[in-house]
């Protein structure tokens, strides 16, 4: 098969919907609420810090401060993130996730190893090593390691 100049991206997209579209499909098996893309970028962005508020959320995301509030409401009504005090701003809240936000993540990454397999079923576990190990090399290169998942509206 012949590469074809400027589809690589093209693929990259096609396979991380598919993949997506797996996790989705899983996620609506287990009865689990309608988690949404948005919900995953907010999860990441929450892992291991106490600082982020909903204005932080809305420029990650690259959405309005109203949007970035349902995300939260959502979540937080859901049990998955709280708002909690600011450590220097009295008016405003920080966004973390709970022990709920954080056993989700760890169950999202096994469902995302699952996702990860069947793709090496299909090509193999060299393979798809090697191609862990390009994206990663890329990544690096490119973004100097600091490339970060947000959305791409």
């Amino acid at each position: 098969m012949t590469r074809r100049r400027g589809e690589i991206p093209l693929l990259l997209a096609m396979t991380y919907r598919a993949m997506n579209e797996a996790l989705k499909e899983r996620i609506a098996a287990e009865g689990r609420e309608p988690l949404r893309p948005a919900h995953g970028y907010t999860f990441r962005l929450l892992l291991d810090r106490d600082d982020v508020t909903a204005a932080d959320l809305a420029e990650h995301l690259g959405v309005t401060k109203q949007a970035a509030s349902k995300i939260v409401s959502e979540l937080e009504g859901w049990g998955y993130v709280e708002r909690r005090p600011h450590a220097t701003d009295g008016r405003a809240r920080v966004l973390v996730l709970t022990d709920k936000g954080h056993a989700y993540v760890r169950h999202a990454d096994v469902m995302w190893g699952d996702i990860e397999d069947a793709w090496a079923a299909v090509i193999g576990t060299e393979r798809l090593d090697r191609i862990h190990q390009d994206l990663q090399v890329y990544v690096n290169e490119i973004a100097g390691g600091r490339a970060v998942l947000r959305p791409i509206w």
